[in-house]
This record gives C-alpha cells, sequence and structure tokens, in this order.
C-alpha cells in the first residue's frame, strides 16, 4: 500500500512565493519528465484561451483531468507556452515523501492539502491566489491519481466553491474582471512497443503465481487473467473467499461491500457520492484519535487495516469497466493498467516509455458569486466534467489501437 495517509497533526506547507525557482526549473521541465516519467514530447491545444484570459486579467483556476504522476509537471509546460507560472494544490502526504520532494515542489508552486479534514488553510490560500491574480492555480477536480487516461471520473465540489468565494470577495471589493475555470484535457499517447515493455512484467507476474507462460496467450488475454487472478487475490483478503462471475461486477461488488462494511463499522451516516468522497469521510473518521494519540496499540492496528481497506477499495474503483476494450485496445490503456497491477499489488510505480501528451485547453467557465442549486451535481463542476470527457473522447479517437 503506498502511503498516502498519517497517524500524525497536520502541518500546512506553503507555496514558495518568489518567482526565481519555477524560472530557472522550469527549463529543466522536458528533461525530467522524460527521465521521470518517460514523457518524450509534448504538443499543446487552444493555447490562446489561456492566454487571451490571462490578458484580460481575470482570475483563473486551471481544472486538469489527473491520471498520471506527470501532470503537474506537464501543467508546467503549459504555463511556458502562456508566459506564466503556476500554483497548485497538492495532497499533503505528496510532502511527506523527502525533503528533496518537499523542497522542489514548493518551489515550483505548491502548497499541501489536508484531504481528511477541514483544511482552512489550504483553502484561504486557494482563495487568496484567485484575488491576487498574480498566477493561475491548479485544482485537480477529480480528487485523487486515476491511472487511466479517457474515463474522467465524478467531480469534487471543492474547486467551484474556491472560486465562488474568490468571485466574493473580489465583488466585495468592486474589482474588475472574473474567476474562471478552465479545464484543461491532458492525454497520454504510448508510442514504444508494447510486447517488448511489457512482457517482461507480465512473466514475473506469472512466476508469482507459480503459472506455467502464459506465452500462447495475446498480450491483453494475459493481462486479463492476471487481472482476475490478483482480484481473486483481493476477495480472499477482504470477503474470505474467491467469487466467480464477470469479473468488472466482482469488482464492483467487493468495492461497494467493503465500503458498506467500514461505513456501518464507522457509524458514517453519509453514504452519497464517488468512492473517493466515501473514502474521505472513512478516513477522516479514523484519523482522528490516531492522530490525538489516544488509541490502544491494538486498536491503532485494526484502524491501520481498515485503512487499508479504503485505500484498496479506493484504488479498485479505478479499473474501469471493459477499459481495455478487444475491438479497441488503444496502447496506453493497456499500458496504464499493469501499470495499475504493478502499483496496488507490488508498491512499485514503474515508468514506461516514450509517451507523447497532448495539452488540450477548454472553453472558460465563469463563476459567479452564488451557486446554482442543483440536487444532483454542482452545475459548473458537471460543465467542468462535460468538457474534460469531449476533449479526451476526441482525442482517444485519433488513435490507432493495437
Amino acid at each position: 500500500m503506498q502511503q498516502v495517509v498519517f497517524d500524525e497533526p497536520y502541518k500546512f506547507v506553503p507555496p514558495v512565493y518568489s518567482p526565481w525557482w519555477p524560472r530557472i526549473l522550469r527549463y529543466y521541465l522536458p528533461r525530467y519528465l522524460r527521465k521521470a516519467h518517460g514523457v518524450h514530447s509534448l504538443e499543446y491545444r487552444n493555447v490562446e484561451r489561456f492566454r487571451e484570459l490571462r490578458a484580460a486579467g481575470h482570475s483563473i483556476m486551471l481544472a486538469p483531468n489527473h491520471s498520471r504522476m506527470a501532470d503537474p509537471l506537464v501543467l508546467g509546460m503549459l504555463a511556458l507556452q502562456a508566459d506564466c507560472y503556476l500554483f497548485a494544490m497538492a495532497s499533503w502526504h505528496l510532502f511527506k515523501q523527502s525533503r528533496f520532494q518537499t523542497f522542489m515542489i514548493r518551489r515550483m508552486g505548491a502548497f499541501s492539502l489536508f484531504r481528511e479534514g477541514n483544511d482552512r488553510q489550504a483553502i484561504d490560500t486557494a482563495i487568496n491566489i484567485l484575488v491576487d491574480r498574480k498566477r493561475p492555480l491548479i485544482m485537480f477536480p477529480e480528487g485523487a491519481l486515476t491511472r487511466h487516461n479517457d474515463l474522467i471520473e465524478e467531480m469534487m465540489e471543492g474547486p467551484s466553491f474556491i472560486a465562488r468565494q474568490a468571485a466574493k470577495r473580489l465583488k466585495k471589493h468592486d474589482r474588475p474582471g472574473e474567476v474562471v475555470i478552465l479545464p484543461v484535457a491532458i492525454r497520454y499517447a504510448f508510442q514504444g512497443d508494447l510486447d517488448a515493455t511489457l512482457r517482461p512484467e507480465l512473466d514475473e507476474f506469472e512466476q508469482r503465481f507459480t503459472w506455467q507462460p502464459q506465452k500462447h496467450l495475446s498480450l491483453v488475454e494475459r493481462i486479463d487473467k492476471i487481472g482476475q487472478a490478483l482480484l481473486a487475490l483481493k476477495e480472499v483478503e477482504f470477503l474470505g473467499a474467491p467469487r466467480s462471475g464477470n469479473p468488472y461486477e466482482r469488482a464492483e461488488r467487493l468495492v461497494e461491500e467493503l465500503l458498506a462494511r467500514l461505513e456501518a463499522d464507522w457509524n458514517i451516516k453519509d453514504t452519497s457520492g464517488s468512492v473517493i468522497a466515501r473514502v474521505k469521510r472513512l478516513r477522516t473518521a479514523m484519523l482522528a484519535d490516531m492522530i490525538a494519540g489516544t488509541v490502544t496499540p491494538d486498536e491503532r492496528e485494526r484502524r491501520w487495516r481498515d485503512l487499508a481497506a479504503c485505500y484498496y477499495a479506493q484504488q479498485m474503483s479505478h479499473y474501469p469497466r471493459d477499459y481495455i476494450l478487444r475491438e479497441k485496445n488503444l496502447p496506453e490503456r493497456v499500458v496504464e493498467t499493469v501499470e495499475r497491477f504493478e502499483e496496488d499489488f507490488t508498491d512499485r510505480m514503474p515508468t514506461h516509455e516514450p509517451f507523447h501528451c497532448v495539452i488540450q485547453v477548454g472553453e472558460p467557465i465563469p463563476v459567479g458569486t452564488q451557486r446554482i442549486r442543483d440536487p444532483i451535481e454542482d452545475p459548473i463542476m458537471a460543465e467542468v466534467r462535460r468538457q474534460l470527457q469531449s476533449m479526451i473522447n476526441a482525442l482517444a479517437a485519433e488513435r490507432t489501437p493495437v
């Protein structure tokens, strides 16, 4: 399990506001993207929309999809095209990995968000950034890294709330210009040799299962078989025995049963929303006393088991139904699926290459001071999701299946 939560008091990590560091570091970004994330080339579309909003003096919130760890760096390259720097709200766990990483991402404009609580400092910092208009602000509205290019998850409401609060403050001080949310679609296309890239990893999985090499199967058939084996392992771990039937339906049932059991155990009344939203409520309930240091060692161990179950429920929800389509197996979808296997079941995050990245800027969405009430979904975030999915669909349609 990747460590994304910590049982210690949260301390807000502010960004470094000086433009000196991003001015220097962004010229190193292409090399770092290639070395660390396998992104060899980038393509920009509709960047003039971004430039025009900046020239008009509006407050800009970039709302991109979030499928790979490279996304914030890719957006830094987009900012280079628009001749600006960025601030970005980032999960606190990213500042807990190493001193070097914390040093670097702060100087690139990142500040922390405590996802398991009400982080007033992060919200105020985001609002102030939009009001000051010195740099655009990045917020990832899906709320978590999804690991899949082509399907946009349900939107969190935080970005529109922050944008509205900034709009209210600007109106109060009678300042011109608008607050706008700008959807940005990021899509990666794998341009390498699929078989040469993935076969060693599939061989390793099969060896761990003590299987004979399944080389008589196609690449996608091998991936499907390994996926079903890994799913069965999680069913045994959390449910006591493997299930039968369609693997996607089994995964969905496993996620739902896990979350329902945990919500009952932790007396969570609100069970609505996406898996990410439900997991956030569970983590908040579990961590409070752990952070306060008021639980026994046995109780702390039990809570860590439940937190691990939350982690895997969220990770398994990121295997979309029929994502690898046999009539259109896009190379990047195949790579992403194996990457998720690696991350979820070995805790490794491999780098594959080469990837070509397309960054497409959508239509700006003005955000007023009043929320339009909708019992199902925030209309602003619904439009962000619609635009992102539409752009991603068009970019995927340009690709050739394997």
